[in-house]
């Protein structure tokens, strides 16, 4: 069945989803503050709105794939958020927010009859253009169920639980791990390197044995040891999704010593190189600590 679907945040991630719910035949209406970002979307045949607010005059469901979790809280229930659009059911907050700013935003569009499924999404630009992301999922089942085949376009579906925000600790673990163990192979490697050994060898034995993870199966193959450090993450959103986590594991009275080491490494890097940097570039920074 075909919808009528709205789409907030047409950026790196958000672009190729609306376009894959575009190939599955839905009408969109997007918004995004850059004109530029939705002008490709606009040539596919989505219908460009004005605001947040006027998408939801347009869709029943929404989509946000938004960067921080203030953009999020503005664009739900902000003066010209969501929450003031006539036709808005349902909320599918695909960005990371941590659970705090998704049970807010829960309880405030409650008010006006307004679901949310928070649906944080794993796998970067690459799995959002082939489909093939991991989507973690939670909120009110029925909410929930509608949606199911829309995010079946976007990839595997998981779904966490049924409370809002249940998916948004599923994401900031997984990122923790991605963030530890991009920064903790690339200390490894530089150590190497310092001793005389070919950082190639060295990633071919790596993922032959058990140090292998996904920084070594694909970020340092395809970004940092050909240099192009074009992996497609911003280290900033790197650095706020541990945060996040952190600021998550304090509340529930959780231990992080090695996610406080991890945040400060991020922090770091992001000091030195911009937020909007990517974050495979953090093995440029740590490059030069190591004086290589």
């Amino acid at each position: 069945m075909t919808e009528n679907l709205g789409f907030i945040g047409t950026g790196k991630m958000g672009a190729p989803m609306v376009r894959r719910l575009i190939d599955a035949g839905h009408a969109l209406t997007v918004y995004d503050i850059r004109d530029e970002a939705v002008a490709p979307l606009i040539a596919r045949g989505a219908t460009k709105a004005s605001s947040s607010r006027e998408v939801a005059d347009h869709a029943e469901i929404v989509f946000f794939s938004l960067p921080e979790p203030e953009d999020v809280r503005g664009e739900a229930i902000g003066a010209h958020g969501i929450i003031n659009g006539e036709r808005a059911k349902i909320l599918v907050d695909l960005s990371t927010t941590g659970r705090p700013t998704t049970l807010v935003i829960s309880e405030t569009l409650a008010q006006n009859q307004i679901a949310i499924v928070d649906a944080p999404v794993s796998g970067g630009v690459a799995g959002a253009n082939k489909g093939t992301l991991a989507v973690m999922a939670s909120g009110d089942p029925a909410a929930l169920e509608r949606v199911r085949p829309l995010l079946a376009n976007f990839g595997r579906l998981f779904v966490i639980g049924e409370r809002p925000g249940m998916a948004q600790v599923m994401k900031l673990a997984n990122n923790l791990l991605s963030a530890t163990s991009l920064a903790v192979a690339s200390e490894a490697v530089l150590m190497g390197m310092k001793a005389g050994l070919d950082p190639e060898l060295m990633i071919e034995v790596i993922n032959a044995s058990t140090g292998r993870s996904s920084a070594t199966e694909t970020k340092f193959p395809q970004a940092i040891l050909t240099r192009r450090f074009a992996y497609g993450f911003a280290t900033g959103l790197m650095h706020k999704d541990v945060r996040l986590c952190l600021e998550e594991a304090r509340s529930l009275g959780s231990p992080m010593t090695v996610g406080e080491a991890v945040r400060a490494i991020w922090q770091s890097t992001m000091r030195e190189l911009g937020p909007d940097s990517d974050y495979t570039e953090i093995f440029r920074y740590l490059e030069q600590i190591a004086s290589l």
